[in-house]
């Protein structure tokens, strides 16, 4: 048996009555709740989705507009400037010492490695040189020296007498039988001491070399200018045999020749005929060191004092006039 439960209530209590059913009301009605439908449920969350997807769109375009910094301008590319290739310095300027001796090394080299002569002796071709060769650097000479260069003085005539002799070589001093055909002589002069590009006496002085008929290669001889003249050539400039020779009137308290003299020869290099520039052989073999001519045609010889630069005599040699004193 089920047992009461019972309530004590305030006195101030009053049950709820619902609207209309007040006491004295002059009618009364039902007030009834409606569930919402499924179509109305639908429409409320879709109007909501959108307002939300509006006020966010809305927020964040705002604060593009307000934080986004303005644009900064990119300049184009600028292309970068092509090298032009450089053009090769024009060969230019007169050789010296040096530079024959350097061009005589490069020829050397390809004759002991037994191969053809680098471009830089054909670009040589037509070149302007100047070479000075000391000598007389021990003093004047006896008066019967054979010495290929050669001075002294005569007191009583006051006169400075020098005498140069130009070495003379046949074309089979430089080429084997009939290598060189229509070569008729070569004239010109050994470069001694080829090591060094100094065109002053040496230190320790120098030996003359002995002068005779024929050619000697005396050791260490291994550089040699000379010109080249064909049977059916020209002439000028041959000397057959004749030296350079010069008197220098001049009083002996004024004559300094503590250093020596010069001779200067001035020309062009050039390729003769089927001759190149600079020839260089070993006749004794791979293990001699290669004996060198520069070919050149020489305009003008001139003897000059060391000491004092001063020209003492010019052989213009392409007129074959006497020389100027």
């Amino acid at each position: 048996m089920a047992s009461a439960i019972t309530f004590d209530l305030p006195a101030s209590w009053q049950p709820c009555r619902p609207k209309g059913l007040e006491p004295g009301a002059a009618f009364a009605y039902q007030v009834l709740m409606e569930e919402p439908s499924p179509r109305s449920s639908r429409l409320a969350l879709a109007g909501a989705l959108l307002a939300a997807i509006v006020v966010g769109g809305a927020g964040f375009l705002l604060g593009r507009v307000t934080t986004e910094p303005a644009p900064v301008a990119i300049a184009p590319p600028v292309a970068a400037p092509v090298a032009k290739a450089e053009p090769e310095p024009a060969l230019s300027g007169i050789f010296g010492r040096a530079d024959l001796i350097a061009l005589a090394a490069a020829g050397a080299d390809a004759a002991a490695a037994g191969r053809d002569a680098g471009p830089e002796i054909a670009q040589a071709d037509g070149r302007r040189f100047e070479l000075r060769l000391p000598f007389g650097c021990n003093g004047p000479a006896a008066e019967n020296s054979d010495a290929a260069m050669r001075w002294r003085y005569d007191p009583e005539a006051g006169a400075l007498r020098i005498s140069v002799d130009p070495v003379a070589w046949t074309a089979r001093d430089w080429w084997p039988a009939d290598a060189a055909s229509g070569v008729e002589a070569i004239e010109g002069f050994w470069i001694a001491r080829p090591w060094t590009s100094n065109e002053a006496c040496p230190a320790g002085g120098d030996r003359p070399a002995a002068a005779g008929a024929e050619p000697v290669t005396l050791p260490g001889q291994t550089l040699a200018l000379g010109q080249i003249f064909f049977a059916d050539g020209g002439r000028g400039g041959r000397r057959d045999g004749k030296p350079y020779e010069a008197v220098v009137r001049v009083a002996e308290d004024q004559l300094d020749a503590s250093g020596g003299f010069r001779l200067r020869i001035s020309g062009r290099i050039a390729r003769t005929g089927n001759v190149g520039p600079v020839r260089c052989l070993q006749p004794a073999g791979p293990e001699q060191r290669p004996i060198c001519l520069v070919s050149v045609v020489m305009d003008e010889v001139a003897v000059e004092n060391s000491t004092s630069d001063a020209t003492l005599a010019t052989w213009s040699l392409g007129s074959g006039r006497t020389p100027e004193t």
